[in-house]
């Protein structure tokens, strides 16, 4: 059990974003607001999932949108703990512990606001050790738990809960409710108990999050190659591997907000032969160069600015740009057969089978 506070949060808003791989929602705002609530009501405890009891009522929680829309779309400082407010009602019980769902941009950071503003505590762990486009894609559905019943809360005040028994159809159907919420809603979700938290969470994300941002913004402060820094510290961790793709600028950028998702494709040119092409679906999913795939789902692409190794979410990718992008293997947990089902290569639409990006060129 450790506490979360003030001088915590600039780093672990830059570590999500990394592990955000473009997506998740720029954390900016989420951390003003997330600032704010512990200025006002303290620091947030943050429990291991071995600290969990047997029984205790865990929610996955979080926003649920377009990350191109956030950065135009203040979220409402009642709109995330409404949504947990509305699951508490709905199932008669408060919620021990929160959780988030991706170890994402403001989705790393939202659960700590939420934790701060109602006297809850977080869980360091999340459902898909990155950011993932859609509600089903996260390991707590993969291993039995189910994302049912669930809150989604807009800024007016609304609340809605679905009670689905296919997480799939459920994204479908929360995905249209979110875009008539204005392509942006709060989401409560997977209420478990502690023992099934144990087995279907990824493990230690949030505290990743925090000490991937405190690499980066030590190497800054010591004038060292922050990729090297990184890779190394990556290699510690049950990630384990970690490479520089590419360095270039950005030549092309295609992206629009469509069917409640940013997405499109930037194509980086540098002076290591072909240009590298990256698609994205909110989160960068593959990579490719001369048509060799480079790295692809589950497995991480991250897109960071060269000279400062700040991470670069997708709605903030623009032409011109000097980019060094990197690769990242995922955690076992992720690249079993039933997680590629659902959140590899096939689960995009790809044609591609997973190849692990320390086995690829």
């Amino acid at each position: 059990m450790i506490k979360i506070g003030l001088d915590d949060l600039e780093d672990l808003a830059l570590g999500a974003t990394f592990l955000g791989t473009g997506g998740g929602g720029d954390p900016y705002i989420a951390t003003l607001m997330t600032r704010r609530a512990i200025e006002t009501h303290g620091p947030v405890t943050m429990l291991t999932l071995d600290e969990l009891a047997d029984d205790d009522l865990v929610f996955a929680c979080g926003n649920l949108g377009a990350p191109t829309v956030a950065i135009e779309k203040i979220m409402g400082i009642d709109q995330p703990p409404a949504a947990v407010l509305a699951l508490e009602k709905h199932l008669g019980r408060r919620a021990d512990a929160l959780m988030a769902f991706e170890a994402g941009g403001s989705n790393s950071m939202m659960p700590l606001y939420i934790a701060a503003t109602l006297g809850k505590p977080i869980v360091d762990a999340d459902g898909m050790g990155r950011a993932f486009p859609e509600m089903q894609m996260v390991t707590f559905s993969i291993y039995g738990a189910s994302g049912s019943p669930f809150a989604l809360a807009s800024e007016h005040g609304d609340t809605v809960i679905l009670d689905i028994d296919d997480d799939k159809r459920a994204e479908y159907l929360a995905r249209g409710i979110a875009i008539r919420m204005g392509a942006r809603s709060a989401k409560a979700s997977y209420p478990m108990d502690g023992k099934t938290a144990r087995r279907v969470a990824i493990p230690g994300t949030t505290s990743l999050c925090q000490a991937i941002g405190a690499n980066l913004r030590q190497s800054r402060a010591q004038n060292r190659e922050p990729f090297a820094a990184l890779i190394e510290m990556l290699s510690g961790t049950h990630y384990g591997h970690a490479k520089v793709l590419y360095a270039g600028k950005v030549t092309d950028l295609s992206r629009e907000t469509r069917d409640g998702w940013a997405m499109g494709k930037v194509v980086i040119a540098g002076d290591d032969g072909a240009p590298l092409e990256i698609q994205f679906q909110n989160e960068f999913l593959s990579a490719r160069q001369g048509g060799s795939l480079r790295a692809i789902v589950p497995d991480l692409v991250c897109i960071l600015d060269s000279e400062m190794a700040q991470p670069i979410t997708t709605e903030r990718l623009r032409y011109g740009q000097r980019v060094t992008v990197m690769a990242v293997s995922a955690p076992p947990i992720m690249r079993t057969e039933a997680a590629l089902a659902v959140f590899g290569p096939a689960g995009f639409g790809m044609e591609d089978n997973f190849v692990p990006v320390e086995d690829l060129e």
